[in-house]
């Protein structure tokens, strides 16, 4: 009767064992994997959201004279008639 309790626990214990550590992905890769994942899911919305909002700066910038001059004055310096430019430096 010992034995058979013996035995019973070992398959039990084994099988909790295999169940964590064994196989082609244990538990604890699945585990890992799912991480992973969630880390990529995320990844994914806050690229989506950048994706979003340079494709409106690029419609701004193709149709919106406001935003087409804001970039022409800080990128290129451009200043209109009548405008003085004054430098400073550190």
């Amino acid at each position: 009767m010992r034995w058979g309790r013996l035995a019973l626990w070992a398959v039990i214990v084994g099988g909790i064992v295999f169940g964590l550590l064994g196989g082609e992905y244990s538990t604890f890769d699945w585990w890992k994997l799912k991480r992973s994942v969630s880390a990529g899911e995320g990844a994914i919305t806050q690229l989506r959201l950048e994706i979003d909002s340079l494709q409106k700066e690029a419609e701004a910038l193709e149709t919106d004279p406001a935003a087409q001059e804001r970039v022409a004055r800080e990128a290129f310096g451009m200043l209109r008639p009548g405008e003085i430019l004054y430098r400073v430096e550190k």
